[in-house]
């Protein structure tokens, strides 16, 4: 995948398949260069053998396929600019997966299309609620349907122009961040 935005969407897709109600994603630049990303769930959770496995590309709670890789290519992004990728989970509580980069290592990925991606999974899963945190050196801003929900009423999460309004609230408070704290 060339972006991080594409392994988070993976896993988000993941804790919608566990059946999530609500989906947590933050990104944080902390200093000496790390970036760590969390995606929450409150699906289903695993169980102790699968969580054990789930780095494994063999590993996958699909039933359409034997094979699942978008967790242990995540893994190998974070491990090949000297970070990690731990996921944490309780049957019937959710999941939890942490990455951590060195955004300063050439083969750091690009955070991506952020707000793409949040438009995305909102559009396509109006009933979960997603909540998106960012946050840089001296900067934060957060994102949340349920605030949406509240000012759209009747509007569908899924229409063109409240997708168009996710996508560039999301990018342009991300591009505000880069450029007032790098």
């Amino acid at each position: 995948m060339n972006d991080l935005s594409l392994h988070i969407l993976d896993v988000a897709q993941n804790a919608v398949a566990a059946g999530a109600g609500k989906i947590t994603v933050s990104v944080c630049d902390e200093k000496g260069g790390v970036r760590r990303i969390e995606v929450c769930d409150d699906g289903c959770g695993m169980s102790a053998e699968m969580l054990a496995r789930v780095t494994s590309p063999f590993a996958t709670g699909r039933q359409s396929r034997r094979v699942g890789l978008g967790v242990p290519l995540f893994k190998l992004a974070a491990e090949l600019t000297g970070g990690y990728l731990r996921v944490e989970s309780e049957q019937g509580k959710g999941t939890r997966l942490t990455a951590v980069l060195m955004t300063g290592h050439i083969d750091c990925p690009p955070l991506g299309d952020m707000g793409g991606t949040m438009a995305l999974l909102i559009g396509q899963n109006p009933g979960i609620r997603f909540v998106y945190r960012r946050r840089a050196a001296r900067g934060a801003f957060r994102f949340d349907t349920d605030a949406l929900r509240q000012e759209l009423s009747d509007v569908p999460p899924g229409c063109f122009e409240v997708q168009t309004f996710i996508s560039a609230f999301i990018n342009d408070n991300e591009k505000e961040l880069v450029e007032v704290h790098q």
